[in-house]
């Protein structure tokens, strides 16, 4: 059963790349990743989850490329109104440009460059207890974007299936430590 969670998992992942043949996105030279990185949009095809008090409404303080090919993360987020730090370390899959992290379930995902270097996309599958559901999230090096940016990012979510109802724009929310 996991195997074919697993599956499902990275064909979904994977076929963002055909489906956003119109707008800049491809996989993110991974060498360039390690710094701080922001929060600017969530979206999910389960909004309980991005919301206020739901466990994937993170934000990003830093990623860090590892020696082993793995990458470390450091979030914030807010528990019973209480700003709380963590991290987690992705492991590299067998598939080029895919990781794995256990968080809140079993996740896969892939990084995309976004316009250039400086904005990225994770486009995440998450298989927990309850039911696989899909995450896209957009980082950013400064802590808020262009709004043709964000606009071009609901679109990339809207196609992979994402009502506009379930895409937040944290930028205008308190993020903890974050400015």
């Amino acid at each position: 059963m996991k195997l074919l969670l697993l599956c499902l998992g990275l064909i979904l992942v994977c076929a963002q790349q055909e489906e956003n043949n119109d707008v800049v996105i491809r996989n993110f030279d991974i060498s360039k990743i390690s710094g701080e990185w922001y929060t600017i949009i969530l979206a999910s095809d389960v909004k309980e989850k991005i919301e206020e008090n739901g466990s994937l409404r993170v934000f990003m303080e830093l990623i860090y490329a590892l020696d082993n090919s793995s990458l470390y993360f450091k979030f914030q987020t807010k528990v019973n109104g209480e700003c709380t730090e963590f991290s987690a370390v992705a492991d590299k899959t067998e598939e080029d440009g895919v990781y794995s992290v256990n968080y809140d379930g079993y996740n896969v995902f892939r990084i995309s460059e976004f316009g250039n270097s400086t904005y990225i996309i994770a486009y995440l599958v998450n298989f927990n207890k309850d039911r696989p559901f899909k995450l896209l999230e957009f980082y950013a090096r400064e802590p808020d974007v262009s709004p043709e940016l964000k606009e071009e990012f609901v679109e990339i979510a809207q196609r992979q299936g994402i009502v506009k109802e379930n895409i937040i724009d944290l930028t205008k929310i308190d993020h903890c430590s974050q400015p």
